[in-house]
């Protein structure tokens, strides 16, 4: 623990293990507008999302601005979603204003589902012998009976990263296989989304970026050419016009007081902030923050006075820098 008590992840992040994320709800939308409502309010192309494919996607404001990061899983008709406990409420509330156009289809939590973030190849093996031949890309999905194994982003290092999406009671095949296998943290996982170059909402957050902003179109959570949806036009815009002018950074600073928001300066200005920070038993902190390109190559510092930032690697290339 940091002087705060805050979690701190290992440094290095473990090999293997599961982390049983607490702090996500899995919400399911079924009915017979299930589609067209995900479709009119989503980034991704919903013809994509298949039982074998669960690409991430954003929910933005009429102005453009992510309000909801996620990924979208089939499973049979319906579609699941994640949502962070902190921002869920209002997600929910904020699409709850489409959905009520569309009778007979409805948004709840799943109570017995839960997500569980699987750190190197070894227990999604176990759990499917042939899981690295299947699940190559990001993204790249298998059904274990009702629940999923995703594929997620790897670390920039180079740590594999799963994703499992549990449905309901597991059987005692699939119950053996965690119960033998070693338990991580949960900051272990967020630190390893950080090593990944994958964004996370914050109150903070919420609402204050364009998708690209945050890197989401190098996570195939963005379908520029699926056509209209809420936000679509400013997306689109930033797209083709190519006016991106910052986007998401990995840094390392020695300091554990960095938090979501906080400024990140060049100088006397003011050139970004953090999105996400995750203390490192080392006594650094690893962190993503949204920072203009044209800072780019300045030296660095969290707030004022505050500790140099040391650019760290993601593991994509952003091509508008």
């Amino acid at each position: 623990m940091t002087e705060s008590n805050q979690p701190v992840a290992d440094s290095p992040l473990p090999a293997s293990g599961y982390a049983v994320l607490a702090d996500e709800h899995i919400v399911r939308v079924t009915g017979p507008g299930t589609r067209d409502f995900l479709q009119g309010q989503f980034s991704q192309n919903l013809d994509e999302v298949s039982n074998t494919r669960s690409p991430r996607a954003a929910a933005c404001t009429p102005k453009g601005r992510a309000y909801c990061l996620t990924r979208l899983v089939r499973q049979d008709e319906d579609i699941l979603l994640c949502l962070p406990s902190d921002i869920a409420d209002d997600i929910q509330r904020q699409l709850g204003k489409y959905l009520m156009l569309f009778r007979g289809t409805t948004m709840s939590p799943i109570p017995e589902a839960r997500l569980m973030g699987l750190l190197g190849t070894d227990i999604a093996q176990r759990l499917a012998p042939k899981v690295t031949g299947q699940l190559k890309a990001a993204g790249d999905t298998l059904a274990i009976g009702p629940h999923r194994l995703i594929r997620s982003q790897d670390t920039a290092e180079g740590l594999a990263r799963f994703e499992f999406w549990q449905s309901g009671p597991l059987s005692e095949e699939l119950a053996a296989i965690f119960a033998q296998a070693p338990v991580t943290s949960p900051t272990n996982w967020r630190a390893s989304e950080i090593a990944a170059g994958v964004a996370r909402l914050t109150p903070t957050s919420q609402g204050a970026y364009v998708p690209q902003m945050l890197n989401w179109q190098h996570l195939d959570g963005i379908h520029f050419k699926k056509g209209c949806y809420t936000g679509q036009e400013v997306v689109a815009r930033m797209h083709y016009l190519g006016q991106l002018k910052k986007s998401l950074f990995r840094f390392r600073a020695e300091t554990c007081a960095a938090a979501a928001g906080s400024p990140v300066v060049a100088g006397e200005r003011e050139v970004g902030e953090v999105v996400n920070a995750c203390p490192l038993a080392d006594g650094f902190t690893e962190l993503l923050a949204v920072v203009r390109h044209d800072a780019e190559q300045a030296q660095l510092c969290l707030g004022q006075g505050g500790p140099t930032l040391t650019p760290m690697p993601l593991p994509y290339t952003v091509s508008e820098r």
